[in-house]
């Protein structure tokens, strides 16, 4: 049985998606929920840096609901990020990547847990990571701008990659603001990401931004120029913005697009498959909020393009009741949602 619902969780009805889907309410009571990532057994870990835990959640017998939800890990520092790879869980915390070794086979006794890096800087603006292993086998770590807007070396601003033992940090991308979601295209294997635009410059500026890195060191404008085409006020006249790569698809200003999917599922009509879906946390500095939805972005010969709501609801009449962060494609081709205000996380199926 999984407990009843947080005064902050939304009841299932209350999600609006398109016909032909349907909202169930996977695991109600994981406070803070974040980023996912999904064990080799099924199980659905959570990072959650509001609580400074990590979950475990269990759906034994696979029905779609939470059998129940397990705390891995406490008092960590801001541990957003979650990786799973040979049978052992990755955490980033600010500065550090954990690795707990045979976790699903010690939920209810956590080892202790290995520190794979402890190398990377420990200031807290925008030190939240996502974490994710790529085709390569190796662990994508982003590392947030200290600040809204400024100029620092090496590696802030940037996403890196390491080995599964902490060594050989090289960065990926450079000229990123801060993302905290990515993923892989299931056919070319290239990296896309979501990256938060800097603030202050107006209601409508700049977007938000869905990424593709097609090289090694790619810089994508960032302090320089932001959504492609605007040159920040005060460092744009050092470089123009043609010398950067510009978004796959410029997203809605300031809705905080976070967690990004590849649908691979069979499950979801055919025109869904090989979409991307990405979670909006929603806006906190704009005269009328937006985002607080899950959006989807289509493709089209590799190119984004589109960008539309997929899912609404958490945002009504300017009040906000439910922040989405991540969304994960389950081997059954539901599509899970966290929330991190509401404390839940959410399935989306097709029936």
């Amino acid at each position: 049985m999984t407990a009843a619902p947080l005064a902050g969780a939304l009841a299932p009805g209350e999600i609006k998606v398109p016909p032909g889907f349907q909202v169930s309410l996977f695991a109600p009571d994981v406070p803070g929920a974040r980023s996912l990532a999904l064990g080799a057994r099924g199980t659905v870990f959570v990072g959650s840096q509001r609580a400074g835990t990590v979950y475990a959640i269990v759906d034994a017998d696979h029905d779609g609901r939470a059998d129940r939800v397990v705390r891995i890990a406490t008092r960590l520092e801001l541990p957003n990020g979650v990786a799973f790879r040979d049978g052992s869980l990755y955490v980033a915390e600010i500065s550090r990547v954990l690795r707990f070794d045979h976790i699903e086979e010690r939920l209810d006794d956590p080892p202790k847990p290995v520190v794979v890096t402890d190398s990377y800087p420990a200031k807290r603006q925008h030190g939240w990571k996502f974490i994710a292993f790529g085709p390569d086998g190796l662990l994508y770590v982003p590392v947030g701008a200290p600040c809204n807007s400024c100029k620092e070396g090496d590696p802030f601003g940037s996403i890196t990659r390491i080995k599964p033992d902490g060594s050989g940090l090289q960065i990926v991308a450079r000229g990123v603001r801060n993302t905290v979601g990515f993923d892989w295209h299931p056919v070319t294997k290239e990296l896309w990401f979501t990256d938060n635009g800097r603030d202050w410059l107006g209601d409508e500026v700049p977007p938000d931004e869905l990424n593709r890195v097609t090289r090694v060191g790619e810089h994508f404008g960032f302090p320089y120029c932001h959504g492609g085409n605007l040159r920040d006020p005060e460092f744009g006249g050092e470089r123009p913005c043609a010398d950067f790569t510009p978004p796959a698809i410029a997203l809605g200003p300031h809705v905080a697009a976070l967690g990004m999917r590849f649908y691979t599922g069979t499950k979801f009509p055919a025109e869904y498959r090989g979409q991307v879906f990405l979670a909006e946390h929603g806006s906190w500095n704009r005269s009328h909020r937006i985002g607080y939805r899950v959006s989807l972005v289509k493709l089209e010969g590799g190119k984004a393009v589109s960008y539309q709501p997929f899912a609404t609801g958490w945002l009504k009449d300017e009040k906000v009741r439910g922040r989405p962060v991540d969304v994960l494609v389950m081997p059954d081709g539901a599509l899970l949602v966290s929330d991190d205000d509401g404390g839940a996380v959410y399935r989306i199926s097709y029936r």
